[in-house]
């Protein structure tokens, strides 16, 4: 377990500062929001797809078994909800906690401090497939709002267009000239600590008072996706690395960007919130479990 801790503990204390300067400082969080969404997060997208050694090939195949997982638990979501005659409100909420794992400000730091520069490499593939489906599909797959509406959403975030500027960087074989890709490269190295401390100030603003709801749906996101994860993975032949990182990813808790789908496209606001926090505190205990069993697969 003490091989484990060095992969968990940069991570939680990270966003323990968060939480205390979300106590005890008067600082906005949406400028801090802001300045990780516009500006810090694509810039750690640009660098992370100019730099990559990962191929094509292994990148298409991790992205196919991040859509097959996805569409295995928005099937058995949807499944469960026809058959307990869930609420709409309470499905659509369900959907969006189970679906839409913390890849970005919990999963990328988690992956580089258990498999390092590679394990980055791929978790940003993973990163840029989830995001994708969250602010492009969300909206159809959580209100029903149609492809339309989540494509007008997605041109007006930046991601998309870092993730073009950074594939023609990569597959032109384009040179940033002057060092000037030093730059990209700092300010992408400020996304991650910037998005956990932003967790860290969310969870200091929000009641934790988890209940049975809030606990199943935890243990969906926390082990019943990544078990999805293992099969899928298995049955597309992954390379080990390639099925550890889309294991770890799926195990991720869920993402703080499921209330804000959630609030605009209709659901349960109150329970999207509260399983958020409980599956973000049960996840120091889930993800060094599954980075051991990780480990396993490699021996």
């Amino acid at each position: 377990m003490t091989t484990l801790l060095p992969a968990v503990l940069p991570v939680g204390l990270i966003i323990l500062i968060g939480f205390v300067v979300g106590r005890t400082l008067p600082l906005q969080r949406s400028t801090l929001s802001q300045l990780a969404l516009y500006v810090l997060s694509p810039a750690l997208v640009i660098d992370g797809l100019y730099r990559t050694e990962l191929s094509l090939d292994s990148s298409g195949r991790l992205l196919i078994g991040f859509i097959l997982t996805s569409g295995i638990i928005y099937t058995l979501v949807g499944l469960i909800a026809k058959i307990l005659n869930l609420q709409s409100s309470f499905k659509r909420a369900i959907t969006a906690v189970v679906m839409f794992p913390n890849n970005g400000n919990m999963g990328l730091p988690v992956a580089t401090f258990a498999f390092g520069a590679a394990g980055l490499d791929r978790a940003i593939v993973y990163m840029l497939g989830s995001s994708f489906l969250m602010f492009c599909f969300g909206p159809a797959l959580i209100g029903g709002k149609g492809i339309i509406q989540g494509l007008k959403l997605t041109l007006r975030l930046p991601l998309l267009w870092a993730i073009i500027l950074g594939l023609s960087l990569r597959f032109l074989s384009i040179d940033i000239p002057w060092e000037l890709d030093r730059g990209i490269e700092q300010l992408g190295a400020a996304a991650i600590p910037i998005a956990l401390i932003l967790l860290g100030m969310q969870l200091s603003e929000t009641r934790f008072q988890p209940g049975i709801k809030e606990i199943i749906t935890a243990i969906a996101r926390l082990s019943v996706a990544p078990t999805i994860a293992y099969f899928v993975g298995r049955l597309l032949q992954l390379e080990l690395l390639d099925l550890q990182v889309l294991i770890l990813q799926s195990a991720m808790p869920t993402a703080v960007n499921s209330f804000i789908i959630v609030s605009e496209f209709g659901g349960d606001q109150d329970l999207a919130a509260r399983a958020i926090v409980t599956s973000t505190m049960m996840s120091f205990i889930t993800l060094p479990i599954v980075l051991s069993l990780l480990l396993t697969l490699g021996s």
